[in-house]
């Protein structure tokens, strides 16, 4: 298997040496599989058995409702994880469907082979356990955003606490987001053209500034306190 690099960046590996990548994919029969721009990996209703490590392209998580209309929940990328939170349900029911956004390359991991330890004793299994951990204490941390995201009513409301949360991630005011224009609207769950309208306010009024999808904080203080005015 190739791609070690992406691998170790990945949550679940965290701590564990590059060497020992190899005989970790072996031991939990790890196989790779490619999608093309816009097919499913996997739709809501899906009984699924393993989780994923994306190699190269990017996913998106969505939620449809019965009308088919789309909610985008998340979008990840090179070294991400997913299906993590479903495999360690009763049921394993996907209740999200995940689409590649582009052609993708993907690890898939048989969910056992993740939450227990194999008979050979391998060094390296409790540590996954316990990465596993973290990252569904991670994964809720996020949920718990994107709530409070769905959760404010005002354009600029959700637009600053995205733009906030997004240069926290990155550890950086000059930051680039996974979504173009119409996927963060609808990430938001907000009208486009408002949402472009406000963006423009608010560069207008020297709070941010951006190009395309890379986004400068220019006001951060400014950003943060209107938020707690709320």
């Amino acid at each position: 298997m190739e791609n070690y690099t992406v691998l170790k960046e990945c949550a679940l590996f965290r701590g564990i040496d590059e060497t020992q990548l190899l005989p970790l994919m072996q031991c939990m029969n790890a196989r790779t599989r490619n999608y093309q721009a816009e097919e499913y990996i996997f739709l809501s209703g899906n009984v699924i058995d393993y989780v994923g490590v994306i190699l190269t392209g990017s996913i998106e998580i969505i939620k449809e409702n019965l009308s088919g209309n789309k909610h985008i929940v998340a979008v990840l990328s090179a070294s991400d994880l997913f299906a993590e939170g479903i495999v360690c349900t009763a049921d394993r029911v996907a209740p999200v469907s995940v689409r590649a956004r582009e052609a993708v390359q993907i690890v898939l991991i048989p969910y056992e082979r993740v939450i227990k330890s194999c008979g050979n004793s391998c060094t390296f299994h409790i540590r996954l356990i316990q990465n596993m951990m973290v990252v569904l204490g991670e994964k809720n941390r996020n949920l718990n955003h994107k709530m409070e995201l769905l959760v404010l009513k005002g354009m600029r409301d959700k637009l600053s606490s995205y733009l906030l949360s997004e240069a926290e991630k990155n550890k950086n005011v000059i930051f680039e987001i996974k979504l173009n224009r119409n996927e963060l609207a609808d990430y938001l769950n907000v009208a486009r053209t408002s949402m472009c309208r406000e963006l423009a306010r608010m560069k207008e009024e020297a709070l941010i500034d951006y190009y395309g999808t890379s986004f400068k904080l220019i006001d951060q203080k400014k950003l943060i306190k209107g938020l707690e005015s709320r």
